[in-house]
């Protein structure tokens, strides 16, 4: 039986970062010690959201380990240690061992994409130079790739591929993956998606929205794992427009202005990442007052 990392809720969490664009890792903790308190079951540093790929590697690599310090087993710390050239990718996912993190979250290789041969190529190189678990992540929409279920086959015979990420949107592919590969878990990279792809058997989410809903987010996962459907449907539905407008452009510029809007201080965006658009934000800034959304 391969070893889950995480059930429930694990935030995509964003990086905050000084005014000279170096990560605040004061600010750092007081967020992590945030989701703590508000019943996150796992945290993912430097993934997309924490715009790991606009960090340098030291910076990268010290946010994680700066994170997996801080967390000190509080609860699950997974590396976001993907890249286009298997080796870094394998260099980082070694170190996110080294420092102890859970797990590594690692997306598929961008811009040169690779065949579906390279894709299980790449991901048994990085499986077999650590020991810990690895979480596939499927993001068409930003790779450009989509892991093919025969793909997601090969590599769910290797011990440590224990779950896929499962970001493209499409439930008709992600129930095929469920059917076809019930071996490897899945949790929902869409915030729209939780409850969907846990009624198809999703262990959770790797989720943006936590970042300033952490409770809630939890607790759409806990009330569906525990039988209370209907709940866990009705928390989904009610955050819907704020889900969604998060995304009103790319991620992670809504949900970083929405912390700052919250007076989280979370600092700004690196290039070419930039502020949004005044008519998004004014968008973004009536969801957060609809739904109700404080700082916690």
């Amino acid at each position: 039986m391969k070893k889950l990392p995480f059930t429930g809720s694990c935030v995509a969490l964003i990086t905050p970062f000084n005014f000279d664009g170096t990560p605040n890792y004061k600010k750092l903790d007081e967020i992590l010690e945030m989701h703590i308190k508000n019943k996150t079951d796992a945290v993912v540093v430097c993934g997309t959201t924490g715009e790991a790929s606009t960090l340098p590697d030291s910076e990268h690599l010290e946010v994680i380990k700066h994170s997996v310090k801080t967390v000190n087993g509080r609860m699950a710390v997974i590396a976001g240690t993907g890249s286009n050239y298997t080796d870094h990718a394998v260099e980082f996912s070694k170190k996110a061992e080294e420092f102890g993190c859970d797990a590594v979250l690692c997306v598929t290789p961008y811009y040169n994409k690779a065949t579906q041969k390279g894709l299980v190529l790449h991901y048994t190189k990085i499986a077999n130079a650590i020991s810990i678990p690895v979480i596939l992540y499927n993001v068409p929409s930003r790779t450009g790739v989509n892991i093919s279920v025969e793909a997601l086959k090969e590599l769910a015979k290797i011990e440590n591929i224990v779950a896929i990420k499962e970001a493209s949107g499409n439930m008709s592919y992600a129930m095929k993956v469920r059917r076809e590969v019930p071996e490897l878990y899945m949790y929902s990279g869409n915030d729209d998606l939780i409850v969907p792809i846990m009624s198809i058997g999703g262990k959770g989410v790797i989720s943006v929205v936590a970042n300033i809903l952490p409770e809630e987010t939890h607790n759409i996962c806990e009330y569906y794992l525990n039988g209370e459907v209907e709940k866990s449907a009705k928390l989904q539905l009610e955050m819907l427009d704020l889900i969604n407008n998060l995304f009103i452009e790319v991620n992670p510029i809504p949900v970083k202005t929405a912390m700052n809007i919250l007076g989280y201080e979370v600092g700004g965006l690196s290039l070419p990442l930039c502020e949004m658009e005044e008519k998004n934000l004014e968008i973004l800034k009536k969801s957060l007052k609809s739904y109700g959304v404080k700082k916690l």
